[in-house]
């Protein structure tokens, strides 16, 4: 015999001794082989309890992860489904802003119009003058009051239709300026 098949007869020797043993236990005294189970049963029953609620919390988690994914693939889904909203919505905020533009341009229209009403053609020259010519004396204020004579004589030829001596005056403003 090879010392490998000595030790396996001596283990099988152990072995059906043990089991004999039990046997005879249990046929011979069933109090103790309660008491048995009863030990075993008290040292498996808390891992196997623990084991079950921890697969119990599991199993909750995986369903509310599971009711989530599909959720989430739902929602993809419907924005799949959702293109023609989008196009549509892309379609009106072009819209609005053309007409926005139309509005803003409308009323700068209608603000120039006010303007130019307001402003005469004088006062708008006097203004370009000083700033087209820098390189000559500052003469806004003889041009202001200059333009502003013109109006005068203008305005009240207008509302009298009766010649004034208005070209003495520009002729005196002209030569001042020169």
């Amino acid at each position: 015999m090879t010392p490998q098949d000595a030790d396996l007869a001596f283990k099988t020797k152990k072995t059906s001794e043990k089991i004999c043993e039990n046997i005879h236990i249990v046929a011979n005294d069933p109090s103790l082989a309660f008491f048995r189970i009863q030990e075993h049963v008290r040292k498996v029953l808390q891992p196997i309890s623990d084991k079950r609620t921890e697969v119990i919390q599991l199993q909750t988690n995986l369903q509310g992860h599971c009711y989530d994914m599909e959720y989430a693939v739902g929602a993809v889904k419907g924005v799949e489904h959702s293109e023609a909203i989008f196009k549509n919505i892309q379609e009106m905020i072009k819209t609005s802003i053309f007409l926005k533009q139309q509005l803003k341009y409308g009323e700068l229209k209608n603000k120039s119009k006010k303007e130019s009403a307001s402003n005469s053609v004088y006062k708008r020259f006097s203004a370009h003058l000083t700033l087209d010519l820098p390189e000559l004396p500052d003469f806004s204020g003889v041009m202001r009051e200059t333009s502003q004579r013109v109006e005068t004589m203008m305005t009240s030829t207008r509302d009298n239709n009766v010649p004034q001596s208005g070209t003495s005056e520009l002729q005196r403003s002209y030569t001042t300026l020169h």
